[in-house]
C-alpha cells in the first residue's frame, strides 16, 4: 500500500514538471533510558513517521512531508514541493541518479524488538550498580535504541527498502575526594541490536569506569604552551570530524564556505595522514545501507598520503562538480533537509604501536577520552577539551594530568603528524550541521603524534 502511494505522488510531481524527484517513507521507533544512583530518572518509548516528497525544478528542490498517510494528503503534499521549488531556474543541472531495486534489512543477532523493556531496564540498572565504590558520588548508566524503517521510490525508477538499528550503552562515574570532582566515562556504541550488551561484561564495564574516575581525583595541573600531543582515537576523531570533515562537506565547497575550496591535489598534510569517510564500516555507529537520497554508502577518500584528494557528496553537488554521489546525503529525518553529511570519518592507520609512541616521545602529553570540540568549516581551527592525559618524559609515562584542551590551525597539526598507530578505533555519537539537523555518525582513528597547544587545567 505505502509503495503505491509513494509511486503515485512521484508520478504526480512529475507530471507537475519536476526534472527529478523523489518521496520517501520513514518510521524511527526510539527508546532511551538512563538512571542515577540506582533511581530510573528518565525512559522513553517514542515513534515517529512520516512522507517526505521531494521535487528538482530548474535547478531548486522543493521539499513537502507529510504525517498523515491517507493518499489525498499524501498527493496534496506531492504537489506543494513542486511548488515550493518555483522561482528563477538556478541552472540547468541533471542529477546522476543510480536505479537501485532492492530491500535489506540490518543484519543483528538479536532484534531489539525481540527484548522486553523490563530486561533493558535491568541491564541500564545493573550497569548503575556495578560504579559502587568509595568516593564515587553519582552513578549514571544509559542505554539507548533506534530503529529506522525507510521505504523511498523516485522518478528515476528506485525502489528501496531498507532497515537502519543502532544501540548504545554507557556507563559514566562522578568521583569526589570532598575538594574536586572527576568523572570518567565508558561503553560501547554501534549499527547492531541487543547483542551489544549481551556480549558486554556489565560488572567488568562499570567497575573500571568507576575506578578511572576515582583514579582522576589523583592527576595534577597540565602544562600549557606548545607541546608534542599523542591523541587518542577520540581525539584523532575528533579533529577528523570536526575540522577536516565538515570541511570537506561538499554543500559547503559549492559555496565557497570551506577553507579546504580548492584544496583537491594539494598538500595539506605529512605523508603519514590519510583521512576516510566510509558508511560501510561493518558495525560503526554512523554505517548506513543507502543514504537519504537512496545512493549506496560507500568508502570516500579524502586525503592521501598527505594529499587531499576529494570531497563528501550529494545528488546535488556531484553533479555541479561532474563527480559520482558519495552516499553522503543524510536528513535528521523524514521532516527536515538533505544535506551533505558525514558517517564514520577517521584518519586511517599507521604502522607504529602506542608503545613506540610513548619510547621515543622525549617529552609530551598522551591524551585520554575527549570531552568536547569545536566545529569550524570556515577557518580551519581546532580546539578540543580532553578529558584527562598523562605526561610522558624521556620515553615514559609519568604523572596522570587533569582535564586540558588543544588547540592549533588543523592543517598545521596535520603537517607535524610524524607517526600513527596500527589500529583504528571508532567512537559513535550525534553530528550537527551547525547548531541542528542531527545525524548519527562516528569518528576515529589511530593513535597519532602531532604539535598543538594545549592549555592547562
Amino acid at each position: 500500500m505505502m509503495h503505491h502511494m509513494l509511486s503515485k505522488s512521484v508520478a504526480k510531481m512529475q507530471d507537475l514538471g519536476a526534472e527529478f524527484c523523489d518521496a520517501k517513507y520513514q518510521k524511527i521507533k526510539s527508546i532511551g533510558i538512563q538512571s542515577v544512583n540506582g533511581d530510573i530518572r528518565h525512559l522513553s518509548d517514542k515513534v515517529m513517521g512520516g512522507v517526505c516528497l521531494r521535487a528538482w525544478v530548474g535547478g531548486r528542490w522543493g521539499y513537502h512531508t507529510s504525517t498523515s498517510f491517507t493518499a489525498d494528503d499524501i498527493i496534496s503534499a506531492a504537489e506543494t514541493a513542486v511548488a515550493n521549488a518555483s522561482g528563477s531556474p538556478k541552472g540547468n543541472v541533471e542529477l546522476n541518479v543510480k536505479i537501485i531495486k532492492k530491500s535489506r534489512s540490518q543484519n543483528v543477532k538479536v532484534h531489539p524488538d525481540d527484548v522486553d523493556m523490563d530486561e533493558k531496564v535491568r541491564a541500564v540498572l545493573d550497569l548503575d550498580s556495578s560504579q559502587k565504590r568509595d568516593r564515587v558520588l553519582n552513578r549514571i548508566g544509559s542505554y539507548s535504541e533506534e530503529i529506522n524503517n525507510n521505504i523511498l521510490i523516485n522518478s528515476a525508477g528506485s525502489e528501496i527498502e531498507w532497515e537502519e538499528i543502532r544501540t548504545r550503552f554507557r556507563a559514566m562515574s562522578v568521583a569526589s575526594d570532598g575538594q574536586r570532582m572527576e568523572r570518567y566515562y565508558n561503553g560501547p556504541d554501534g549499527t547492531c541490536g541487543f547483542e551489544l550488551i549481551k556480549n558486554a561484561d556489565v560488572e567488568s564495564l562499570g567497575r573500571n569506569t568507576a575506578e578511572e574516575a576515582v583514579a582522576t581525583l589523583r592527576a595534577k595541573r597540565t602544562p600549557s604552551g606548545p607541546m608534542t600531543v599523542i591523541s587518542d582515537p577520540m581525539i584523532s576523531g575528533l579533529l577528523a570530524h570536526e575540522v577536516m570533515g565538515h570541511a570537506s562537506e561538499a554543500d559547503e565547497i559549492v559555496k565557497k564556505r570551506s577553507f579546504l575550496t580548492d584544496a583537491v591535489g594539494k598538500r595539506v598534510a605529512s605523508d603519514v595522514v590519510s583521512m576516510y569517510d566510509d558508511g560501510t564500516v561493518e558495525g560503526a555507529h554512523g554505517t548506513i545501507i543507502y543514504d537519504d537520497e537512496g545512493t549506496p554508502a560507500s568508502r570516500t577518500r579524502i586525503i592521501k598520503d598527505g594529499i587531499y584528494v576529494g570531497y563528501m557528496h550529494t545528488l546535488e553537488s556531484a553533479s555541479l562538480m561532474n563527480v559520482q554521489p558519495t552516499g553522503n546525503g543524510r536528513a535528521e529525518n523524514f521532516g527536515k533537509r538533505i544535506w551533505a553529511r558525514m558517517t564514520n570519518t577517521f584518519f586511517g592507520p599507521g604502522d607504529r604501536t602506542l608503545d613506540d609512541l610513548i619510547a621515543d616521545t622525549k617529552k609530551g602529553i598522551l591524551c585520554d577520552k575527549m570531552v568536547n570540540g569545536m566545529e569550524d568549516p570556515v577557518g580551519g581551527g581546532f580546539e578540543a577539551k580532553v578529558l584527562r592525559g598523562f605526561m610522558i618524559e624521556n620515553g615514559k609515562i609519568t604523572d596522570m594530568l587533569r582535564s586540558f584542551t588543544l588547540t592549533g590551525r588543523a592543517l598545521e597539526i596535520l603537517r607535524t603528524m610524524d607517526a600513527a598507530t596500527k589500529e583504528v578505533v571508532f567512537d559513535g555519537g550525534m553530528c550537527g550541521k551547525g547548531i541542528e539537523d542531527w545525524v548519527n555518525v562516528s569518528s576515529g582513528g589511530p593513535y597519532c603524534r602531532s604539535g598543538m597547544i594545549v592549555g592547562g587545567g
